[in-house]
């Protein structure tokens, strides 16, 4: 098996095949869409360029922007699940919605706004691989607005064996392929869209431009990493040096503890001796007390013999 060098979940040829290659973008949102791409009048890609300063950005977004007959289309490849995308396409939502909004204009004049997600890494527990989310009343699931659509493709959850009249399922195994052999079995299907896909990949993954663009995205990307690193390794020297003073002051307290707990155990012993002299001056009474109780017994006894003598 020949793994891909790059496979097409990788931002920076996802961007620009699409891109280069309008009319598979086309087909890839109208099957994903249900609509009829030939019925499409106004299909316009708005986000073109990759700006190569751009691409060592923190929250670069190698995403694509549209307008699809007034309908404004977002579509992204996300490879990663860091547990907050759902939360994320929300607010890209809202950002397509609402910057639509001119000044002076009406809420009712908002253009419809669509994500399309593409992931790597399921995050629904459905067996689905398509899920679509819009707003709806929880008891009686009407529609409050058709303004809104997130769409979310799951390709690992894709069929093993896919029908060839299934233009979707195919183009989104392209999403899913790893190896040369992946994309052979799906070339093999002899669908037109999806073939001139693989071909626009053998194309761009030799371009100059593409070579070029790869490289700068890995090393900022590579930049990023380090600098992740250094922070991390700064703030754990940070943390380690609180908790080694935290330490020191602790071992200050027991070391005082210490020192108290000596004395009063010192003050303890000098009582036991004192109390321990006390019982020795009570034993020493206590015998002086019988010492003079058997005088006065013997006293007593002779006082008696000296009265019977008279």
């Amino acid at each position: 098996m020949t793994e891909l060098k790059y496979k097409f979940t990788y931002d920076v040829l996802f961007k620009l095949l699409f891109v280069r290659h309008p009319d598979i973008l086309r087909r890839l949102v109208a099957s994903a869409l249900e609509i009829d791409a030939g019925s499409i009048a106004e299909f316009t890609i708005t986000n073109q360029e990759i700006a190569p300063e751009s691409l060592g950005d923190k929250f670069c977004r190698l995403d694509i922007n549209m307008l699809v007959d007034g309908v404004r289309v977002n579509l992204e490849v996300q490879v990663a699940n860091e547990g907050d995308y759902p939360e994320r396409t929300l607010y890209y939502w809202a950002r397509e919605y609402s910057s639509a909004l001119q000044a002076g204009g009406k809420y009712n004049e908002l253009p419809k706004a669509i994500i399309i997600s593409i992931l790597d890494e399921p995050i629904f527990s459905c067996a689905e691989y398509h899920s679509e989310y819009r707003p709806l009343e929880v008891s009686r699931h009407e529609q409050l607005s058709d303004r809104m659509a997130l769409h979310y493709f799951e390709v690992r959850k894709l069929p093993e064996n896919i029908d060839p009249e299934n233009e979707l399922e195919l183009l989104l195994s392209l999403f899913r392929a790893k190896t040369e052999e992946d994309l052979e079995k799906i070339k093999a299907k002899g669908v037109s869209s999806v073939n001139r896909a693989i071909g626009a990949y053998r194309e761009i993954t030799v371009s100059p431009e593409f070579r070029e663009l790869e490289r700068l995205r890995r090393d900022a990307l590579s930049n990023e990493a380090s600098a992740l690193d250094h922070a991390r390794r700064k703030e754990a020297e940070k943390w380690r040096g609180i908790v080694a003073d935290k330490d020191a002051a602790l071992a200050d307290k027991d070391a005082a503890l210490a020192d108290k707990d000596a004395a009063l155990a010192d003050k303890d012993a000098a009582l036991a001796d004192k109390d321990a002299a006390l019982a020795d001056k009570d034993a020493a009474l206590a015998d002086k007390d019988a010492a003079l109780a058997d005088k006065d017994a013997e006293i007593a006894r002779l006082g008696s013999m000296l009265g019977d003598g008279n």
